[in-house]
């Protein structure tokens, strides 16, 4: 196994030009995260550079970019404004050791091999999930966007909207405006030359200087100046009274980032036509989360513009991330005076983007043609991401898609479950010999047939026929066609082969694989049965459960012919009735 996943020089060019882009394109976004986050612009570029950093050096996806994203960046604004409030002197220290948390989580979520379950999530809640981002950015983003400071929180800032919309800072909301036109109305063409967020960022920066560079920071809100240099370190700080709540933000943003990067990868996937290895991307992410924690630096995931930029600009190994993370930490480390002009109305525009772009509009149109279902499980999963929180709304929603998937897989298999007592019942499903020998029967053989996964969705309804075995005097299981038998339809079945035993009826148990005779082996439900009862053919068993029928009708017409023979008709007319 290769240390560096994906690592070769064979495509230096294009990784070199691809991390360039893709750092020019991160720098305005790690700015506006680490700003939107409450911790300051500083701690988005730390988070930029150490999450793209390790990741791409131990990460399993090769052309991915890593940093701060819209998702986490939305969970640790929670996260801040939670443990600084209660902790005024330590709080800063305490969200940055709820990085780190997250960080170990992830490595041992890739450790544990869950990689590939983690996206096992129905699309309805990723896309309710994703679009509930989108419109919290929007939301947080409305202050900024008319030059107020952002509020605290989704419900406060829809509050305060009425405020913000009558009374605009008219800069700080021209830029803005200005920032989105540039966002949404560069070419194609000069995109490629330099990314609409960059170019949006320089130009109204320049505009803000030269025109407004004397209004006060009441009118125009902007970044002001940074620490240059390396990063503090911040030691891991607990209070133990809160150690529940820092463990669940640690374990939020653990499974929010695996969700966002391993989704990312997917992209990334399509795009290169290669393979990710998902449990080394979580071991990356969480080293590089882990150490973005231990320098304050926000935590990120796989970013799926910043990887789709990277690799149309000839970026395929890990050398294009790190490549990113170094232009980032120059940056850093001599370059802040430059970011300190910045206003914060043109990171809210930019940010005003990034949730648009987020929401799932594709299926937002046409959930409600798809599925009536679907389209509530996304709104509700939409509503529960934007007013309660995000964790929950991912919890409920997966508990609701379940709930409905086994649903719709018991009735599938309910449908798989036939009885069959006459010629006719079966169909096309029964050869000619088989209905001659229920034919030969007359009604008395109750052959009951299972197939497909039979899980604790068919149980019911095998129950549901038990009452009725006492009808017949010969229970055939046809178990040919079952390819998984759950321990649930198991007990069902050896319920029903025990209420026919004890109503003396014949049972034969037919076919079945050797997964699913070993379930019956395992719960002793073929030791009930005689041996010569246990076949593996059908015709085996209704050939012997139509000689025990027409063997005991022949000794009854016997024994009858020899005490009064006008009374065999009769008798054999009424055999039901003298059989019940």
């Amino acid at each position: 196994m290769q240390f560096v996943n994906g690592l070769h020089f064979r495509n230096l060019r294009g990784d070199v030009f691809g991390g360039l882009t893709a750092a020019i394109v991160a720098l305005p976004l790690a700015l506006a995260f680490g700003v939107s986050s409450g911790a300051g612009a500083i701690h988005g570029l730390y988070g930029a550079v150490f999450v793209g950093l390790f990741a791409a050096l131990f990460g399993g996806t090769p052309s991915q970019i890593s940093g701060p994203t819209g998702p986490m960046t939305v969970v640790m604004a929670t996260v801040f404004t939670a443990l600084v409030a209660k902790n005024p002197d330590t709080g800063l220290a305490m969200a940055f050791t709820v990085v780190m948390l997250g960080g170990i989580f992830q490595i041992l979520f890739g450790l544990l091999r869950l990689g590939k379950y983690i996206t096992l999530m129905p699309y309805t809640v990723i896309s309710g999930f994703m679009s509930g981002i989108g419109v919290i950015i929007l939301l947080l983003q409305i202050g900024p966007f008319f030059g107020h400071p952002s509020s605290a929180n989704v419900v406060q800032s829809v509050l305060d909207f009425p405020r913000f919309v009558a009374n605009p800072h008219f800069a700080a909301t021209g830029l803005a405006i200005l920032t989105l036109v540039i966002m949404f109305g560069s070419p194609r063409r000069l995109n490629r030359l330099i990314p609409s967020p960059l170019l949006a960022l320089i130009v109204c920066t320049l505009i803000s200087v030269v025109f407004f560079g004397d209004l006060p920071d009441s009118e125009l809100r902007r970044i002001g100046e940074i620490p240059t240099g390396l990063p503090k370190l911040y030691l891991p700080v607990f209070n133990f009274s809160q150690i529940k709540d820092m463990i669940g933000y640690g374990l939020m943003l653990a499974t929010l980032g695996a969700i966002d990067s391993l989704l990312t990868s997917l992209v990334a996937d399509n795009i290169t036509r290669t393979q990710h290895d998902s449990d080394r991307e979580l071991i990356g992410q969480g080293i590089g989360n882990t150490i973005a924690g231990l320098f304050g630096g926000l935590p990120g995931a796989g970013a799926t513009m910043r990887t789709v930029i990277n690799v149309q600009a000839g970026g395929q190994t890990p050398i294009s991330g790190m490549i990113h993370a170094l232009v980032l930490l120059v940056i850093v480390v001599g370059a802040g005076s430059l970011t300190q002009s910045i206003p914060h109305a043109v990171l809210a525009g930019i940010l005003i983007k990034v949730g648009i772009d987020i929401i799932d509009w594709s299926f937002l149109k046409r959930a409600h043609q798809v599925s009536i279902k679907a389209a509530a499980l996304m709104y509700l999963v939409l509503f529960m991401t934007v007013f309660v929180d995000l964790i929950t709304a991912v919890a409920v929603g997966v508990f609701i898609a379940n709930l409905l998937t086994v649903k719709n897989l018991s009735q599938l298999q309910i449908d798989q479950v036939k009885e069959i007592t006459a010629p006719d019942d079966g169909e096309n499903s029964l050869s000619y010999e088989e209905k001659q020998l229920l034919k030969q029967a007359r009604g008395r053989i109750f052959l009951f047939r299972l197939g497909g996964p039979m899980s604790f969705g068919a149980a019911k309804a095998i129950s549901q026929r038990m009452g009725i075995v006492e009808k017949y005097d010969v229970l055939i299981l046809d178990l040919s066609d079952v390819t998984l038998l759950g321990v649930t339809a198991s007990l069902a079945i050896e319920n029903m082969v025990k209420e026919a035993r004890g109503k003396r009826r014949d049972v034969f148990i037919v076919g079945g694989s050797d997964r699913v005779n070993q379930r019956l082996e395992k719960l002793k439900i073929l030791e009930l049965l005689p041996a010569r009862n246990r076949v593996s053919d059908r015709i085996e068993a209704l050939e012997q459960a139509t000689a025990l029928i027409t063997g005991e009708q022949s000794h009854i017409n016997s024994d009858l012919a020899q005490e009064n023979p006008i009374e065999v008709n009769s008798a054999a007319a009424n055999l039901d009735q003298t059989k019940q």
